[in-house]
């Protein structure tokens, strides 16, 4: 649905991204990087805000810069509120309904129907200016999906929202990506990107390091080998025999813990013939991770190390 091929935008002399190249499909894609990254760029670049200084962007294939075909695809909730703070929350998205065509009952009903899947029925009949951060998240999505979108683009849409308000919010985030809407979350708290998807964009500097599944981009980072920590009764027994593993680099032995981390850089082959080693061997193993096998890791190689 969203194509930039060679995308830069710079301000004068400052850089917001450069030579990006990517696509964005249905589904939630995760725009990660640190502040100055280029994320409101990209997103600013996609809703048609900017013009690429050079390349081009496209959205189902037509240019997005100050095109009303394109606007009427897309919902937005901007990081910063923009509120008509004398509104109540109803009020607010049946007039932003109103805004993109509806007649007057339609915009009613469909307000209705997109107030109550963000859960804010029986909190939107107060005044906009005396919602907390989570109702403001909450009513800034229901104006966003107001519109039944094909994109939808949510600039740090969890700020403000407290556990259960999170939980809530990417339920439906789940219920639009199922429907087949295409959706590009903003976020830098990367435990919460992780339970929302596994496909990320990750921008550093304005240019593009990654971009697809968390699992093959871990996979591609060749010179950080994958680390695997194992428990067992005798940490000793079980390194002696992976030490014998051709595809095993090392194992570090962690006796207080009655535990070893090992180093792979094939890990597919180790997690078949682990299974194996500890039935054949009568080995037990009681747990088993990979502090790798996470989007903080592979985070800190691509941007830290």
């Amino acid at each position: 649905m969203i194509q930039l091929q060679n995308a830069s935008r710079w301000y004068g002399q400052i850089i917001g991204v450069n030579d990006v190249t990517c696509s964005i499909g249905p589904g939630v894609t995760a725009l990660l990087g640190q502040n100055g990254a280029g994320k409101s760029t990209l997103m600013r670049l996609v809703t048609g805000q900017l013009r690429p200084t050079t390349g081009s962007v496209k959205v189902h294939g037509i240019d997005p810069f100050a095109n009303p075909e394109v606007y009427r695809r897309l919902g937005y909730c901007p990081d910063m509120d923009s509120f008509p703070e004398h509104l109540t929350g109803r009020e607010f998205v049946h007039r932003m309904a109103r805004l993109c065509g509806f007649e007057n009952q339609a915009a009613h009903r469909r307000a209705d129907e997109v107030i109550e899947l963000v859960g804010m029925e029986d909190r939107c009949d107060k005044k906009l200016r005396g919602f907390s951060k989570g109702m403001r998240q909450r009513i800034k999505l229901a104006q966003a999906i107001v519109h039944d979108p094909d994109i939808l683009l949510l600039d740090e849409p969890l700020n403000g929202l407290d556990p259960m308000g999170r939980r809530q919010f990417m339920d439906v985030l789940d219920h639009l990506a199922e429907a087949g809407k295409s959706i590009i979350v903003s976020s830098h708290v990367l435990f919460e990107v992780e339970q929302m998807t596994r496909s990320i964009i990750l921008l550093h500097h304005g240019r593009l390091l990654a971009s697809g599944d968390l699992s093959t981009i871990r996979d591609l980072i060749d010179q950080h080998p994958h680390r695997i920590r194992l428990r067992t009764p005798d940490p000793r027994l079980l390194a002696a025999f992976l030490v014998s593993l051709p595809f095993v680099l090392s194992v570090q032995i962690d006796p207080d813990e009655r535990g070893l981390e090992v180093q792979t850089r094939e890990p597919d082959k180790f997690y078949a013939e682990l299974p194996r080693l500890a039935l054949d061997e009568s080995l037990p193993i009681t747990s088993l991770e990979s502090p790798d096998n996470n989007l903080e890791a592979v985070f800190q190689y691509l941007v830290v190390a």
